[in-house]
């Protein structure tokens, strides 16, 4: 069965280009800062929102159009995976990326569903042995299933935590089997809606010993993948316990799992939390966190998780350079968390907005990459803390001052001599940066 045969291979053209199937700045082979494009970016294609969304939200069913939703239960996974790969090829994606729902149905008890997975993951399996796409992730749904009301590994109810535990241990074991790179835990429903019901610290700390036990478990079965926790607030329940980078960042150092895990890091869940998507970024990586990217983008003007493919290139510059300043993403990618918009129904939107996506990380990258060359921010960040770089400056960074010290120092300066921040004329620079590029 064919899905996307009508649709060319996508490939790069160049910025002239006025072809909607070719990639205008991404071309994987170009040697940006010392690696290809390609490995920079390690792109992912998002399983549950490219093959299952359906284009529903809060105030209205679905619209979009695919060739498979005449099909039902297994017939339509199968079909799925067949359409997958298919786009996989059109795209040269070199990750895909999926929860165990996506790409399987539940069955009537936990024996069916990891039946449907077993026959699922077995034609994936067979599939990955003719593509170049790899998985990325892979991750348990431990939030659509009413089952879930209540949270999952800080579910009130121990049946409904055991459940998770099995989900979790079965995806271990299919990320093992397919080859993932990394498994990310997305806690959807660990959070509270009320403190009037809610022990705190009891939840926390079961989320910590589901942890630990999925470490352990990783351990036995000799799997390599690197464990990533992907932070959101709000959105589904009122406060969810990985509010943020920092909030998980504490939560780890706290349980004395930090080195177990790094933070996939999502675009769209910083706006929710009031950050930019750069802040974010920086938070991981200035304490070693930072894994992975869920690369989409959010509406400033709606109050839920809209996972826009992104084309903010301004935010996509300054996400890239944290990824260089981290040394790249390691075993982690960018997986392009996006839908379509619900208006967007028809199949070959798909293709554009992963064009779209694709192009605009791709400039994030080739700009970026140019401002690290030129010092770009280095110098600025010199010249602002340059004070602290001699005299009582340098004895304040070394330790080798006090109270004492610093009150006569203080004592005896006047006036107090300042320096502008310049930030007009910093965005200015950039938009130079970035209106120069090929």
């Amino acid at each position: 069965m064919s899905f996307f045969t009508k649709f060319p291979d996508i490939a790069y053209e160049g910025a002239s280009s006025n072809n909607n199937f070719a990639f205008k700045q991404y071309n994987p082979s170009e040697i940006i800062a010392g690696k290809t494009m390609k490995e920079h970016l390690r792109f992912a294609v998002a399983y549950w929102h490219t093959f299952t969304e359906d284009g529903s939200d809060p105030f209205g069913s679905g619209t979009m159009q695919r060739p498979w939703d005449h099909l039902s239960g297994m017939d339509q996974a199968k079909a799925r995976v067949e359409a997958a790969f298919e786009l996989f090829e059109k795209l040269d994606a070199p990750y895909f990326c999926f929860h165990d729902i996506d790409i399987a149905p539940e069955g009537d008890n936990l024996h069916e569903t990891f039946k449907n997975l077993d026959t699922i993951v077995a034609m994936i399996k067979d599939y990955m042995k003719t593509s170049d796409t790899k998985l990325l992730w892979n991750t348990a749904n431990m939030f659509t299933h009413p089952r879930f009301m209540h949270g999952a590994a800080t579910s009130n109810e121990v049946d409904i935590y055991a459940h998770a535990a099995a989900k979790v241990k079965k995806g271990l074991e299919i990320g093992k089997e397919l080859g993932a790179e990394n498994y990310v835990f997305w806690g959807g429903r660990e959070g509270y809606e009320s403190l009037l019901n809610t022990d705190m610290k009891f939840e926390l700390d079961n989320l910590a010993r589901f942890y630990e036990m999925a470490i352990s478990y990783k351990k036995d079965i000799e799997s390599d993948a690197q464990f990533l926790i992907e932070p959101k607030p709000k959105e589904p329940t009122k406060h969810q316990y990985d509010f943020d980078a920092a909030t998980s960042y504490s939560f780890l150092q706290n349980y004395g799992l930090d080195k177990d895990f790094k933070l996939n890091i999502e675009a769209n869940h910083a706006t929710l939390a009031g950050h930019t998507f750069e802040h974010e970024l920086r938070t991981a990586r200035i304490h070693g966190m930072l894994g992975s990217v869920d690369a989409n983008q959010g509406d400033l003007l709606l109050g839920w998780d809209t996972d826009e493919f992104p084309s903010d290139l301004y935010s996509a510059v300054l996400s890239m350079y944290e990824i260089l300043e981290n040394g790249g993403l390691g075993k982690g990618g960018l997986n392009f968390d996006a839908k379509v918009r619900r208006s967007s129904y028809q199949l070959e939107d798909l293709l554009h907005a992963h064009i779209t996506g694709m192009d605009t990380f791709a400039t994030g990258l080739k700009v970026a990459a140019q401002l690290r060359e030129d010092d770009f921010f280095k110098n600025i960040l010199n010249e602002r803390y340059k004070s602290f770089s001699s005299d009582i400056g340098k004895k304040i960074v070394h330790g080798q001052t006090d109270f004492y010290e610093l009150e006569q120092y203080a004592l005896n300066n006047a006036p107090i001599e300042h320096q502008s921040g310049r930030l007009e004329l910093i965005k200015a620079k950039i938009n130079q940066y970035l209106l120069n590029i090929n």
